[in-house]
């Protein structure tokens, strides 16, 4: 099966390749980046093509499943893990004063850089 070939794949993976490639396309990505994230997240979601000999590797529906369960798993964490909040702490103090002040914060001029990620935090 040359590379690219999506014979192996059910039609109703196909099906959700070809939603998700038109949902990319109207967010604005270009045809082929929208077609490349489209199997990759059905690949992922999957584990692959469906039909025998799928996706190249003898893996169980099993072993798919709890593939994509601690690949989910790992995903939630990463979201929960405050990413947001810590970008705040690499922020320069002008930059959170920005935030601050467009947020209309009281008392943001007498406030040390601590004290305006912390407020900010609260705000969101």
């Amino acid at each position: 099966m040359p590379q690219g070939d999506k014979d192996k794949y059910t039609d109703k993976q196909k099906r959700k390749a070809e939603h998700i490639e038109k949902s990319y396309e109207r967010k604005g990505v270009s045809g082929k980046e929208a077609e490349a994230r489209a199997w990759a997240t059905v690949n992922k979601q999957s584990g692959g093509g469906n039909r025998s000999g799928g996706s190249g590797q003898k893996k169980s529906s099993q072993a798919k499943s709890a593939d994509r369960s601690d690949s989910a798993r790992q995903a939630a964490a990463t979201r929960q893990s405050g990413s947001r909040s810590a970008s705040l702490a690499d922020q320069t103090k002008e930059q959170l004063m920005k935030k601050a002040r467009a947020q209309n914060i009281r008392g943001r001029s007498t406030m040390r850089k601590q004290e305006l990620i912390s407020v900010l935090r609260r705000s969101n």
